[in-house]
Parts: structure tokens; sequence; C-alpha cells
């Protein structure tokens, strides 16, 4: 357990947390405001209504945490990033921008713990700052998931290009992926959590491999027994340069700057367990276990491994600048050949198409759950809410399987580009979800604090709230704002709109939706906290404690 968290999975939950809807007391107190079954302006009490089922199991959802994001962009773009800001650049841009997904993460880990439901952070947004604000944050993220998830079919199918770059094949591998990915999804949230399972451990295996790897090279145990150590952060540097060479300290603060939002990309996706709480076993004590262990996840995989590939390959070297999309690119596999190491590359790319498709497939399951969420409260068609016997929001499903499709837009130069268009709508439409989550969050801070509601009996809580919400707002707003800062020393109009776009999108969505509903911002007196969320008996299982060796270690890997 991190120094500033607490949970408290282990404690028998009150005797007294019955369902409102049973008439007795919910964990939120006697204090908490019950809104009027009569409001029109209140659509939380979706539960007759509901019928996704919990079937991800605690395994499922550790694993998911632990490693659902590690993907491309960690094992390529950390890359990218080096060449463009240096090791240190690097360093610092990862671990600032991991402080920001941190603080997200946090928040909405403890909104979800609290009310395990679906809909997530568009609907808490919805019910605790504004039904249009909810609005616009679950159309925001229904988009940018969902047009990523042809994205990464894509980036799979050029990764099979390191073995086969027939032109033709690559039609008919685009298809045999996309079909795969839809069909893990149909098939339902077991079959995923299973998949992901798989995967989780396949990304874990290559990370820990590689940072491993890493510190033998640097250390001189490769076949040129060549010890770097920190050389590569004297010659060429610690810092490069981006846009401007002089002065050296402007071109290297703007070097940083250029490489958070690659960052970002390496860390977005985070908030899938939070998403998948509705159709989790337990989901509070499971999302508690899982939200603690990202801090340590963050510092291991993420800013060791930017660290280490800081080390054995210098940000001038060439091959970093290649653009194959393929294991080519990985700044370990560079290594590995200026280290005399072969046949190592060929088991790095078949890893990493593991994690680009793991990765589209996380997406389809998120995109396709928060249309059905909006559905549920309204925002969205009601088809869009129909599910099967056994709990899968098949509609929601279809829908954004049909999204893939736009993957065959690569197959011509000309479609190529209308598919890149696409693609940058999505450019800062996670940094619009971070900062949604911590505004949320500091309303729904505010709400329980004003009806006398104690975060310290939730089973999850984070004791430097609301400190990290204040700093993920902050951060995310401003980075939102100056994330496409480059285009002005070279202004393009198409530059300019891909870095922009989404800001005009988003107000317009919150605004119009404001405008035709005629909604208003909750005080903190009248958010309910009560109706539609269900009480810790009806979620948890009862806490057995593992007996056996092989039980515990089983509990504390999962």
């Amino acid at each position: 357990m991190s120094y500033h968290e607490k949970d408290h999975v282990n404690e028998k939950p009150p005797s007294d947390t019955a369902s409102i809807e049973k008439g007795q007391q919910h964990p939120a107190g006697p204090n908490a405001y019950v809104a009027p079954a009569d409001d029109d302006r209140y659509r939380f009490d979706a539960h007759d209504l509901d019928k996704v089922q919990r079937r991800l199991k605690q395994r499922h959802v550790q694993m998911i945490a632990i490693a659902g994001t590690i993907g491309t962009g960690l094992f390529l773009g950390s890359g990218k990033a080096l060449a463009r800001a240096g090791p240190l650049g690097a360093l610092l841009a990862y671990a600032f921008i991991g402080s920001v997904a941190y603080s997200s993460l946090c928040s909405v880990g403890e909104m979800t713990c609290f009310a395990p439901i679906s809909g997530t952070f568009p609907h808490f947004a919805a019910r605790w700052v504004d039904p249009a604000f909810g609005f616009a944050v679950g159309w925001n993220y229904f988009y940018t998931q969902a047009i990523t998830v042809p994205v990464e079919v894509t980036a799979a199918q050029i990764l099979l290009t390191f073995w086969d770059d027939d032109h033709n094949r690559g039609i008919a591998y685009t298809a045999i992926i996309l079909v795969l990915m839809c069909m893990i999804n149909l098939f339902g949230v077991r079959w995923f959590g299973e998949s992901e399972f798989v995967f989780s451990i396949i990304k874990l295996t290559l990370i820990t491999g590689l940072i491993l790897f890493g510190f033998i090279i640097d250390l001189g145990g490769g076949p040129d027994h060549d010890r770097r150590g920190f050389r590569y952060w004297k010659n060429p540097g610690a810092l490069n340069t981006y846009l401007v060479d002089e002065p050296k300290s402007t071109g290297r603060f703007l070097a940083i700057l250029g490489v958070l939002i690659q960052a970002a990309f390496s860390y977005q996706g985070m908030e899938l367990v939070a998403i998948a709480a509705s159709e989790t076993e337990s989901p509070r004590r499971n999302i508690a276990k899982a939200v603690r262990r990202v801090f340590y996840r963050i510092i291991i995989f993420y800013i060791l491994g930017v660290l280490i590939t800081g080390m054995i390959i210098p940000y001038n070297d060439p091959n970093l600048l290649q653009d194959s999309g393929t294991a080519a690119e990985s700044p370990y596999v560079i290594a590995m050949k200026l280290a005399g190491v072969h046949g190592l590359p060929h088991v790095v790319n078949a890893a990493v198409f593991s994690s680009a498709f793991s990765a589209g497939n996380s997406f389809l399951f998120t995109s396709s759950r928060i249309l059905y969420g909006l559905a549920l409260r309204g925002q969205a068609p009601v088809i869009f809410a129909k599910c099967t016997s056994a709990g899968l929001p098949i509609v929601a499903v279809l829908t954004c399987s049909l999204f893939s499709l736009l993957a065959f837009l690569n197959v011509s130069s000309s479609s190529a580009q209308v598919f890149t268009w696409l693609v940058n709508l999505t450019t800062v439409g996670g940094f619009f979800t971070w900062m949604a989550i911590n505004l949320t969050y500091l309303r729904f801070y505010a709400g329980l604090k004003r009806q006398g509601i104690d975060r310290k009996k939730f089973i999850y809580y984070s004791s430097l709230q609301p400190y990290l919400s204040y700093w993920g707002v902050f951060w995310t707003s401003l980075i939102i704002l100056i994330n496409g800062f480059d285009v002005f020393f070279d202004f393009t109009a198409s530059g300019f709109l891909t870095a922009y776009i989404n800001i005009p999108i988003f107000f317009g969505l919150y605004f119009g939706y404001k405008i035709w509903k005629r909604t208003k911002v909750w005080r903190p007196d009248e958010m309910d906290f009560v109706r539609g969320i269900p009480t810790i008996e009806e979620t948890e299982a009862p806490y057995v404690p593992p007996r056996t060796l092989a039980e515990k270690i089983f509990d504390i890997i999962f």
C-alpha cells in the first residue's frame, strides 16, 4: 500500500447498509440528499434497465489495471520521445505526465468505488457537475475511443509487415485482425477478461524482460562487452533541443514540452478498470486494490523503462527517427542491433503485435460501455442500452465494431489522409477526459463535505485529495491550450485544426445540450449520492482471507 492511500477492503461491511430501494439506510449516511423519484432532472435510478452482469474476476481486473495500457506508446513511442527531448527530457516528461495520470486515476477510482455502476465518469460528471457536462464528456470519450480502434488495427497490421510486407496480404491481415477483435467483444465480458489477462501477462513479461535486458546491455553484458553506464547522458547529452537551437535553454524546454503529448498517449486508457466496474465481481474491493497498485506500476514500468532506454542508446541515433511502425523503431531493438544481439527483435515484434491487438480490443470494450452508459441515462438513443440475456450490450458493441472498418481507409494513400484527419481529432481527447475526471471529483468532494458524508468510511480514498485533483485540472487544462505550440513556429491551417479542433467540439457539445435541455450546475446540497447506487452488501462477496501458500501468492499477485 502506498503511504498516502487507505483502503478497508478486509473490513466487514456495516450491517445497516441495504439498498435505498429497499427502504433502508444507505452507506452514504442518513444526511445524504435523495433525489425525488419524479424529478425529470435526475436519471440516476437505472437499476431496472441496466442488464450487464458482473463476470470479470479479481485476476482479470488486477492484470488489466497493471498492464492494460502498456502498449505501442511505450514500446515504440518512447524512442521518438528520446530522439526529441534526450534521455533526461524524456524521463522528466514521462514522470510529469505520470503524476497527472495518477491524479486522474485516484479521482475516478474513489468515485467508482463509491458508485460502481454503468456509465462511470461521464455519468458522474452528469450527476455531480452538470448533465450537459456529462453529455459532452461521454460523447467526447466515446468518439476518441471508437476512432482509436481502427488506429490499433492498423498498427497491428503494420507490425506484421516486419515479416510480410505484401500489400494484398496486408488487406487480408487487417480483415482477420478486426474480425477477431470484434468476436472477442461479442462473446461477452468474460472472454474479454480472459483475453486481456493473457495479453497482460505477455506485456508484463516483455517490458520486464526489456528492462532487464537494458540493464545487462548497459553494464557490458552484451556480445560487444561495452559498458555504457550514463555515457550517452554526457555525449551527446542529457537534453536535446527542439525548434530552436539558441538559446539552448529555450530549445530544451520546448523539447520537453513537445514530448508531453507522446508521453500522455502511453498512459491513456488507465480508466479502463473504472469503466468495467459495473461488470466486475466485488468491484469496490477489486478496484481499490487495482488503483493502489498503479502508483508502483508507473514507477517500475514507465519511469524505469524510459530511464533504461536513455542509457542504452544515444538520442541522436538515426534509427530512432525511422517511422516503420514495427519493432525496428523500438529503442530496445535498436540497442540490440548495436550490441550485436540477433533473433530477439522478432520476439519483441510478436509481443508488441499482441499489445496493439490488446489495445484495440480494450478500446472497443470501453467505447461500447460508454455508449451503453449514455443510453441508460437518456443521453444517447435507448436502442444502445439493449442487452442480451447474458448481459452483453449487443447493439452498442456492434455499433462500435463498425468503426474498426475505418482501418481499410489506409489501403490507398488518398483515403489514408482522411483517416489521418479523423485520428488527429482525438489528439487532446484524452486530456479532456482527465480534466473532466478531476473536475468532477472536486464537485464530488464538495458535495460530500456539504452533506456531511465522511470519505474516510469509504472502501477506498486517497488522503492527498482534493490536492491531486487540483493538480490534474490545472495541468490538463494548460496542456490542452498549449499542445499545438509547435504549429506557431511553422504555421499551417491543418496543423492548427489538428491541435485545437477538439476544444470547440467539446464546448459545442456542452453548450448545445445545455441550451437544449436547460440544464444547470448542481449545488453541493442537491447532489444525489444515494439513488441507483448499490450498497456494499449488494456488490461485495464476503472476503475470504488466503490460507494456503498458493492462495497467499495468488492474493499478492492478483
